[in-house]
């Protein structure tokens, strides 16, 4: 395993954008597929340790103490409509039951749970507010619309960088041409040929 450590001095509640991507950094297939991407392995044993909270509820049970682990990065996760949506069609409702959940559409007057709440307004304003609360960070979980919208939120930055190239869909930013510098605060490559890459927002 490669690994490069960075020294990262920032303790405040962040945005975190934690998301698996292929080479060509995209994070979904046209039809919002995820078949590209590969699943447990070293990599995962390193996802399920240091974010256990980001494995949705109905597997949770499935991995033996990890449900019982509680949250230890995230509290929150906020999603788009079409991330929402894909986990809806296989009968997720509510696929992060164990967090807040926030789904942020224009179009959906409702989530068909109650434990989920659509944001209708700007997501850039919402999640400021999110900020000054007291908790464990935010999980930004897809897509890539979103994340476009939330680029100047976005503190951090964790790729799981898949080696695969699949020459088109939907784009870890979905946005026009717009360059924004992150610095990297760590990176590991795994023996699976996943490298999980940390990034920072630089401000300068």
């Amino acid at each position: 395993m490669l690994r490069i450590e960075a020294v990262e001095g920032h303790t405040m509640r962040k945005l975190t954008y934690f998301v698996a991507a292929t080479v060509d950094g995209f994070i979904a297939s046209p039809d919002s597929e995820h078949t590209m991407f590969q699943e447990g392995e070293d990599h995962g044993a390193w996802a399920l340790a240091q974010m256990p909270e980001t494995v949705p509820t109905a597997y949770r049970s499935l991995v033996p103490g990890l449900a019982e682990a509680g949250n230890r990065r995230f509290d929150t996760v906020l999603m788009g409509r079409g991330t929402y949506e894909r986990g809806r069609r296989d009968g997720a409702t509510s696929p992060y039951g164990h967090l807040r959940q926030y789904v942020v559409s224009t179009a959906m007057a409702s989530a068909p749970d109650p434990a989920v709440e659509v944001v209708r307004g700007d997501p850039r304003e919402f999640v400021r507010a999110l900020k000054k609360e007291d908790g464990l960070d935010i999980w930004l979980c897809g897509g890539g619309k979103l994340a476009a919208s939330l680029r100047d939120e976005i503190d951090e930055l964790v790729v799981k960088i898949n080696p695969v190239v699949i020459g088109a869909g939907v784009p870890l930013f979905d946005s026009a041409y717009a360059p924004q510098r992150y610095r990297v605060v760590s990176g590991q490559v795994f023996d699976s040929g996943v490298a999980v890459m940390t990034y920072a927002r630089r401000d300068d």
